[in-house]
């Protein structure tokens, strides 16, 4: 089945989507930060079966226009794709950043479908409280390590790309300019994101959640990860579980799937992500 890409742009925001067709319950997919929605190349297909597929470039990402990170305009973002597919109440299918729209999406249609959060409840960057199983000193020692990171990729994103590292990136994830090639979303936007105290942490609101809800978690780090940063990352995990688990604990319509995968886990698993996705779908409706 061949996909087609379309531009809704009679909008404030120019919305640019991937439509790989199928037939059945419409899906809507949506990437992380820094992400397009190339990133469900693998993915879709193997929903395409049993469901119509739709991924979409968030604004100021991919093909997509530029526009301020502010989660209702992005939720009306999601609604006019809808609309202008005619998709009819989607099942939302988030990764990271797009698994919090999801979240925020599901707490504006309670009565909906449904969503399936991949790995999108937390920051890597986000309170010392929301760490567990480290001590003060290292937990200190580490979070300053992972600014610094942050910092630096914050600095560079400001920056034209070297011709070298702009050739590392899909076409559709740059910005060519008079002063040069950038990337995606730009340093403005992705520094709102950053310190957006949804995007730190968005598992408070699941307590409120009353549609159906999967939630797919990492358990494993990202490969290469800087200096001791990777120390950090079990914490954040386990402090996710911790506060978590028993926001589900009388909440039958909420669920979690733990995946032997990192937070790459649509590179990395895409049949285990597909199948979670019709899984939970079979399991919320009765039929595939």
């Amino acid at each position: 089945m061949t996909a087609s890409d379309l531009v809704i742009d009679d909008r404030p925001v120019r919305l640019a989507v991937r439509d790989h067709g199928g037939d059945g319950a419409p899906v809507l997919l949506l990437h992380g930060l820094g992400g397009t929605l190339l990133h469900w190349d693998e993915v879709a297909p193997l929903l395409t079966g049993s469901h119509r597929v739709v991924a979409m470039d968030l604004r100021g990402h991919g093909l997509s226009g530029e526009g301020p990170w502010e989660w209702e305009a992005v939720l009306d973002d999601v609604r006019a794709v809808i609309d202008h597919l005619g998709l009819d109440e989607p099942l939302l299918v988030g990764h990271s950043l797009g698994g919090m729209v999801a979240v925020r999406w599901a707490l504006r249609h309670p009565d909906g479908p449904g969503i399936v959060n991949l790995d999108g409840l937390r920051s890597a960057e986000t309170e010392p409280r929301h760490y567990a199983g480290l001590g003060p000193e290292d937990l200190q020692a580490l979070l300053a390590e992972l600014k610094a990171v942050f910092d630096a990729q914050t600095a560079a994103m400001a920056q034209p790309l070297p011709e070298a590292h702009a050739a590392m990136y899909p076409q559709r994830a740059l910005l060519t300019t008079d002063e040069g090639v950038f990337v995606r979303p730009g340093a403005a936007l992705a520094g709102q994101v950053r310190y957006d105290p949804y995007f730190l942490d968005s598992v408070p609101p699941v307590a409120e959640i009353r549609c159906p809800a999967l939630f797919v978690l990492a358990t494993r780090n990202l490969p290469g990860m800087p200096g001791r940063v990777g120390e950090l990352m079990p914490a954040l995990r386990a402090g996710i579980r911790r506060d978590l688990l028993p926001l589900l604990a009388d909440r039958p319509h909420l669920r979690v799937l733990e995946l032997d995968a990192s937070h790459n886990m649509l590179a990395e698993q895409p049949g285990e992500i597909a199948r979670a996705v019709l899984g939970f779908r079979a399991e919320t409706t009765g039929r595939s």
